[in-house]
């Protein structure tokens, strides 16, 4: 889910299949994840048994409401991504990414500084039969990618965070990027520059409950 820290690590799959189960989404069913039911217990096994798992929570392991309304948004939309090349920023689980070529994306770059979501996403895809999804560490420091959208799920879940990805997100907008945002109404998005492109209820990862989750188009 986070976009910046260590680019070299690889995570076996095997430990990602071992220590999540098979879900579907419900927001999205047409795509299976490996998620975890207990997070304590993943990040125990993460830090026992690969290698330590530093100061990251497991966000990988969760499909959080940014992510499926953005996935829920290409998939009723495919003309939002078919035919074009995609950046998935802050991939976490990849379910992003796997929507978006399920949609007819030409080809999609997931990106995460977590190597535990680096292997996640290749798992997923994998699971999903998709192809066509490369993945990649941080790029917020970067110039933006030649690609023709980018999707950013959840990634403005903090001050700091939010202050290196929304420079990015111009960077890329001002290249000429469609870029879209999905955020459950977090208040470090400014929503006063953005334009909602559609808004749906979320059922809740951790409890009852949904969460209002909007599509945002920076304009």
């Amino acid at each position: 889910m986070t976009p910046g820290g260590p680019a070299t690590r690889v995570v076996p799959a095997g430990f990602v299949r071992a220590h999540t189960q098979v879900r579907r989404p419900s927001l999205v069913p047409e795509v299976r994840l490996h998620v975890a039911d207990d997070v304590v217990a993943l990040w125990e096994a993460m830090e026992d048994d690969a290698g330590g798992a530093g100061e990251a929570p497991p966000f990988w392991a969760a499909a959080w409401p940014g992510g499926q309304a953005l996935a829920r948004a290409v998939l009723d939309d495919p003309g939002l991504v078919a035919g074009r090349t995609v950046l998935d920023l802050g991939s976490g689980s990849g379910l992003v990414a796997v929507a978006a070529v399920l949609a007819g994306a030409r080809w999609v770059l997931a990106s995460d500084v977590d190597p535990f979501s680096r292997t996640a996403i290749g798992v997923n895809a994998g699971l999903n039969g998709v192809a066509g999804i490369s993945v990649t560490g941080d790029v917020l420091d970067r110039d933006p990618p030649a690609v023709d959208v980018v999707l950013a799920g959840d990634v403005c879940y903090d001050r700091e965070m939010t202050e290196r990805v929304l420079p990015f997100l111009d960077r890329a907008r001002a290249r000429g990027c469609e870029v879209l945002v999905g955020d459950p109404g977090r208040p470090y998005l400014p929503h006063q520059r953005l334009e909602p492109v559609t808004a749906l209820d979320v059922p809740e990862t951790e409890g009852p409950g949904t969460r209002r989750t909007t599509v945002w188009r920076l304009p």
